[in-house]
């Protein structure tokens, strides 16, 4: 058994000496792992970077054996991402997350889609932070655990609530003295546009909640430490920006 498809290195974890099994994700065969030989040996370990954009090989003897991974590198996204911290804590968050949140082999066109998009453009800054939090917003919709994000039947008011049990959402005369219990919605998750710190923040927290409590709660595992820090340091920023 075998395939060859462009990948995007999710993660990378020593195995041994210097080899390292490694968990790439294809449009074709969803997140896969492999023994990569060598792979966080002093020769190969920018290859096999976290972000990085490749061409991969797996050939394994049966369909459900680890198997072994070869790749080329195509763009190096986890080392130009290395001088950025929202860059990289944004790399790391999207690659935790995909690695723990999708199960394996099963593909997702979609998220691989827009997983590219944003490791291939890493460098448009926070902007790109309205694109990440929609593809989780994808992502918990892929799993089955999709946002209600349409209005009531004749309803002409938008919406800016989401209840945290349901993932319904509200407007803002329906929330009324239920405010404080519910997640402001970002009106970057109903229009295509780039928001600001304010939204970005607001969306990680949307996101997370619901990425928390079923895409990894269900798994009995927390949300990735690199997905929090993500949070931490736009709201640090929406903070920073406020004073």
């Amino acid at each position: 058994m075998e395939w060859e498809a462009a990948a995007l290195v999710l993660d990378v974890r020593l195995f041994g000496e210097a080899d390292a099994v490694a968990t790439v994700m294809t449009r074709e065969h969803g997140t896969h792992r492999g023994l990569a030989r060598g792979g966080l040996s002093r020769a190969r370990a920018s290859l096999w970077q976290p972000g990085n954009i490749v061409r991969a090989r797996w050939v394994g003897r049966l369909a459900d054996q680890l198997g072994s991974l070869s790749a080329e590198l195509v763009h190096p996204a986890g080392a130009l991402a290395m001088d950025d911290p929202l860059a990289l804590a944004m790399l790391r968050a999207v690659c935790a997350v995909a690695e723990g949140a999708l199960p394996d082999r099963v593909p997702h066109d979609r998220l691989f889609t827009g997983l590219l998009h944003l490791l291939a453009h890493l460098a448009a800054g926070p902007t790109l932070l309205a694109d990440l939090i929609r593809w989780e917003a994808a992502l918990l919709a892929d799993l089955g655990y999709g946002l209600t994000l349409s209005p009531p039947a004749g309803s002409n008011e938008p919406l800016a609530w989401v209840s945290p049990r349901t993932g319904r959402a509200v407007t803002e005369a329906d929330a009324g003295d239920w405010k404080a219990r519910l997640l402001r919605l970002p009106r970057l998750l109903l229009h295509d546009e780039a928001g600001d710190a304010g939204d970005w923040r607001d969306g990680l927290r949307l996101t997370g909640h619901f990425l928390a409590r079923d895409a990894f709660g269900l798994q009995h595992r927390p949300l990735p430490a690199a997905r929090l820090a993500l949070y931490d340091r736009v709201a640090a920023m929406e903070t920073s920006l406020d004073a």
